[in-house]
């Protein structure tokens, strides 16, 4: 596990913002973060939920990608990155949320754990 004063959870997230990045390049949204919304476990599986959060309805629909094929190839990547991270079974949900005027907000860039960088 690498070393970082950010928590397993940001690290998680990290991993599929990373995906989003690889996976729409150009394409990407400015306007797009990673909240981990559940994280924890079922037996062996390590459980998480991500949501995807856009600034515009029509960001949500590039991340979606045609009949959501675009989210299935990113979840996938971003499941194996997971799973060689934490060494276990991983199972990966991921939802595309709107919020407008999120990354202008500070209430909103604290709770998705960007507080640290604005100080």
């Amino acid at each position: 596990m690498p070393d970082s004063d950010r928590g397993e959870r940001f690290i998680c997230a990290e991993f599929v913002r990373e995906q989003l990045f690889r996976q729409l390049g150009q394409e990407l949204p400015y306007a797009t973060a990673i909240e981990l919304i559940e994280y924890y476990q079922r037996g062996k599986i390590t459980m998480l939920q991500a949501q995807v959060w856009v600034d515009k309805p029509s960001h949500k629909a590039i991340v979606i990608g045609k009949q959501g094929q675009r989210l299935k190839q990113i979840g996938i990547a971003a499941r194996k990155q997971l799973e060689r991270f934490l060494g276990k079974q991983v199972h990966l949900e991921l939802r595309v949320k709107v919020r407008s005027g999120w990354a202008d907000n500070q209430a909103a860039l604290n709770a998705l754990g960007y507080n640290e960088d604005l100080k």
